[in-house]
């Protein structure tokens, strides 16, 4: 029989009236309304963790005994995002928080979601589902009173991330948790506990069962929560690198040549780059920083063959092959894949940046997301001979040229073409291509001066380019 909830009015009050809320006050405020009408309501999981270690939590989860159906009973508002677990997500000016019942899982056919669940009245039974000890604290949201039925404070004492229960039943109801178990001793500089770390590479094939995309989305956090560089460190030593992105782990004991690059290995290399990504660092700047130089252990040719020192011919080409496999393989948008391959493309340019015509240099600066272009070189600089003057070169040239210089407006069109007597065809896009160098180069400025050059350049008459064309 479902409990009366007398104060339902009063509840919607507070939860719609205009004053804006943390995400903490809107926990409390569900926690107070549950108690309120009789039900059970602790703050749980990350959000507990994070306070205790004085960081900000990103998001609030409150668990109860209340059904799921009682809960949307009280809360009209909130969504059933995963109803058949017991969850129920409760949405308010951009904030949201879920709301669980308390229950036990049972089976994990597909290796990820329980089969069923079982709802239990205590918060004892509920933690004992969860993945990690420090994972599985609970907090009375008005005393701030921590309820701990794991263990899970003293191994925040101790810096340990260990699996609730029997690690390897841990992995094998949800494979992915082999991944947070990484990404959470990184990101909090944790050390794996010994046995959880055992049950990793006993189950680290059973990775290859997650989908990509869950895949995808811890490798990212991993990459750009500010511990990139231990998060794989972590892969390597558990074994989970070669599982999912094997070609990271061949950059091992690739050598490079000492005279540009002094640290060591392409692996060495990579790793000093992930170290300097800082927390909230784009996506696909951390992507591109990861798989920039991953054609270099497919093309590495030793001494002994090229008889003057290590080379990598080709290794863009190729990087940027098998960056798109990964990018495909992982399932990224379009629109990210096209950046990350973009990075990997384009990342040994600078070299040259000093010697490009002028029109070359202001195309180049004008890629999409230029930023995140100079950041990873100045990355691959920092990690390798240090040395910054393209880098800085490349900063003065964005500094000092103004955008209209960059990026000026078309001086004529293909109509305008056409009103000089030049007939449609491919050597519209040649005409079109010349003018905008020629603008680029500084060697014309308006209208008339786009005219000239086009009578001089082009024949009108035949509408095709002249011999000039050919010497540009």
């Amino acid at each position: 029989m479902e409990k009366p909830h007398p104060f339902r009015g009063e509840l919607q009050g507070e939860l719609t009236d205009n004053r804006s809320v943390t995400p903490r006050e809107m926990a409390n405020s569900i926690c107070d309304a549950l108690r309120r009408s009789g039900y059970e309501a602790l703050l749980v999981g990350g959000c507990v963790r994070d306070l205790l270690l004085n960081r900000e939590p990103a998001d609030y989860d409150v668990a109860t005994d209340a059904t799921p159906e009682q809960v949307m009973a009280l809360f009209p508002e909130g969504a059933a995002v995963g109803a058949q677990f017991g969850v129920i997500l409760i949405p308010r000016d951009g904030l949201k928080v879920e709301v669980a019942t308390f229950r036990s899982d049972v089976g994990y056919s597909d290796g990820r979601h329980p089969d069923r669940v079982v709802y239990s009245k205590t918060a004892q039974e509920d933690v004992q589902r969860r993945d990690f000890t420090i994972n599985g604290l609970l907090m009375r949201h008005d005393t701030g009173e921590v309820l701990d039925y794991v263990g899970g404070q003293a191994d925040l004492k101790a810096k340990v991330i260990r699996a609730i229960g029997e690690p390897d039943r841990r992995f094998t109801e949800d494979k992915l948790r082999m991944m947070r178990a990484v990404r959470f001793a990184a990101r909090f500089e944790f050390e794996i506990e010994a046995e959880t770390f055992r049950a990793i590479r006993s189950h680290v094939k059973e990775i290859r069962q997650v989908s990509p995309e869950r895949l995808r989305e811890e490798l990212t956090k991993m990459l750009t929560e500010g511990a990139a560089r231990r998060a794989f460190e972590l892969l390597d030593q558990t074994w989970l690198l070669q599982q999912v992105l094997p070609e990271i782990g061949a950059m091992k004991g690739v050598e490079q040549p000492p005279q540009y690059h002094p640290e060591g290995d392409v692996w060495v290399h990579t790793l000093l780059m992930l170290e300097g990504l800082p927390a909230g660092t784009s996506p696909t700047l951390a992507w591109g920083v990861l798989l920039h130089d991953v054609g270099k252990p497919p093309t590495f040719r030793p001494i002994s063959e090229t008889g003057d020192r290590i080379r990598f011919d080709g290794h863009v080409d190729v990087g940027v092959r098998m960056a798109e496999e990964i990018c495909r393989r992982l399932r990224f948008s379009n629109e990210e894949t096209e950046q990350i391959l973009a990075l990997v493309n384009n990342h040994m340019r600078f070299k040259d940046v000093e010697s490009m015509r002028a029109a070359t240099l202001k195309r180049f600066v004008r890629l999409p997301h230029f930023d995140e272009h100079l950041a990873l070189h100045r990355l691959d600089c920092l990690s390798s001979n240090r040395h910054l003057e393209t880098y800085e070169f490349v900063q003065r040239f964005i500094a000092e040229t103004p955008p209209e210089q960059v990026r000026p407006g078309r001086l004529l069109t293909g109509d305008d073409l056409q009103a000089m007597g030049l007939r449609p065809g491919p050597v519209f896009s040649r005409i079109l291509q010349a003018l905008e160098d020629a603008q680029l180069e500084g060697e014309i400025r308006n209208r008339a001066e786009a005219e000239t050059f086009v009578r001089e350049r082009f024949s009108v008459a035949e509408g095709r380019a002249s011999r000039n064309w050919s010497d540009r």
